[in-house]
């Protein structure tokens, strides 16, 4: 935090500040107090700026032994958040269904038992009971079946669509935990620069209350001083409240407490966009998983239908069975002789519709119009990934752009809070000139920490957006981070 300015004016003071020697030797019209307040100003613009820098150094270091880095938390992300979890079981459970798919084209065998009892009660003659027991095995595979082969087909692709949504969940908890990450950053920076420009306003009021006690200042500073000190608080209260909600998101995000991320090493040095031309990243985007599950899609509407034409073709298969039989008559028949019998039988089996009601014909027609959606759905997909890839780039243009202004605008909020306590010094700048001055300064450092977090997540963005987002891009920005 910013050291408080002593209160009592040095008394060499012209050796503290050379514009305190130049102000005392002007002349006799100069006022008695102008050197004590260039000597004082002289080191409050010094500690001024660096409020905001040692307001951060203290709420990153508390926390530094323990603090995370963004890879780390990903890691964490990845193995608690309920999204991803969800859309990895699904994916993993496709993979069991296509097998279900393969099934088809295997052969199939059943095992049958059975076991009948008859009684014959004839006009003539003693009643007759006959036991038949039965076993047997039977056995089909399939030589020809269109339609089958189609749902296996459909089956891959259903599985290549579940990988897509696996890539597009793996993506989307990227940009999410990054973007809770760096709300924590951010929110820490806001906060440092709100208790820094306090603590700029806080040396401000004692200033002006020691001016009006002895005379050299007027009421309406001291009271301008303590609004923008009251404002400074409720911002401060403000920030802190901020820090907590985006710490309480992070923390639920990776299902720990406390955890602290890592500050950005300075200076900030953000690497340029490459390829520097939209047009590449646009045709990136066709290998996007969105514009990928959109063309698988269509894949499938077109193999359904094939099978619904296939409704009229044949199937073939491949048949046999195997079993024992063992029968017993009481009292014993000679037409009917209890005994064991076996049989096996083999051959080709061929089914072939021939009508149905119509109902193939218009299963095709369904199928016909089912597929021109899924194709205007596929066109739809690449100019919706053209689009957000395009804005994607856009804003992360402009972000650099915005980064590089605030860059120097810093600067110039610097130079004009000196010339500001200059003037106020002199007399031709009042009190709520330098308080302007500190909250435009602090201001614009809070803006710059934010704009450079939103160019990292911009980036990530945009690589999302072109479906190449993978985790060696979190691990680029992860080397930004301070060791």
């Amino acid at each position: 935090m910013a050291e408080r300015i002593p209160l009592a004016p040095s008394t060499d003071a012209s050796r503290d500040d050379p514009r305190a020697s130049r102000l005392a030797e002007s002349g006799p019209d100069a006022p008695a107090w102008a050197a004590a307040l260039s000597a004082l100003w002289g080191r409050a613009s010094r500690r001024l700026v660096e409020g905001f820098a040692a307001s951060c150094v203290l709420l990153w270091t508390a926390g530094q032994a323990q603090a995370q880095t963004l890879m780390e938390v990903y890691e964490a992300a990845r193995s608690y958040d309920a999204t991803y979890l969800a859309a990895r079981a699904q994916a993993e459970s496709v993979r069991f269904a296509t097998e279900q798919a393969y099934a088809l084209r295997r052969p199939s065998v059943g095992l049958s038992a059975a076991v009948t009892r008859s009684e014959i009660d004839p006009p003539v003659g003693s009643d007759r009971t006959t036991t038949n027991r039965q076993v047997g095995v039977s056995a089909v595979q399939p030589i020809f079946n269109r339609a089958n082969s189609v749902r296996i087909e459909q089956a891959e692709r259903s599985l290549e669509i579940a990988k897509a949504d696996l890539q597009a969940a793996e993506q989307d908890l990227i940009v999410r935990v990054a973007q809770a990450y760096f709300n924590v950053l951010a929110a820490q920076d806001a906060l440092g620069t709100a208790r820094a420009n306090k603590k700029a306003i806080e040396e401000q009021l004692a200033s002006a209350k020691r001016n009006f006690e002895v005379g050299t200042a007027t009421i309406t500073d001291t009271r301008e001083a303590q609004a923008r000190y009251d404002l400074a608080v409720a911002q401060e209260i403000a920030a802190e409240n901020q820090l907590r909600t985006a710490q309480v998101a992070l923390d639920q995000l990776v299902g720990r407490t406390g955890v602290t991320p890592r500050p950005l090493t300075a200076p900030v040095t953000l690497p340029p966009i490459h390829p520097e031309s939209v047009d590449v990243w646009v045709s990136r985007a066709e290998t996007s998983p969105t514009v990928r599950r959109a063309q698988l899609g269509l894949e499938i509407a077109s193999l359904e239908t094939e099978r619904a034409r296939a409704g009229h073709l044949p199937t073939v298969d491949l048949v046999g069975d195997v079993g024992r039989s063992r029968q017993t008559s009481d009292p014993p028949s000679m037409t009917q002789p209890s005994g064991t019998y076996g049989s096996a039988t083999a051959g080709v089996q061929l089914k072939m519709p021939l009508f149905a009601g119509f109902s193939v014909q218009n299963r095709i027609r369904e199928t016909l119009l089912l597929e021109e959606k899924a194709r205007n759905d596929l066109a739809a997909a690449r100019r919706g990934t053209d689009q957000a890839t395009r804005q994607a780039f856009l804003a992360l243009q402009s972000g650099l752009a915005q980064v590089r202004a605030l860059e120097a605008a810093e600067a110039s909020s610097r130079l004009a809070l000196e010339a500001t306590l200059t003037g106020y010094r002199v007399g031709v700048r009042v009190n709520l000139d330098v308080l302007n001055a500190q909250t435009q300064l602090f201001a614009t450092q809070r803006d710059l920490a934010r704009a450079r977090y939103d160019v990292l997540l911009g980036r990530l963005r945009l690589e999302q957006a072109a479906g190449q987002l993978d985790p060696a891009d979190l691990q680029q920005i992860n080397a930004l981070l301070a060791p």
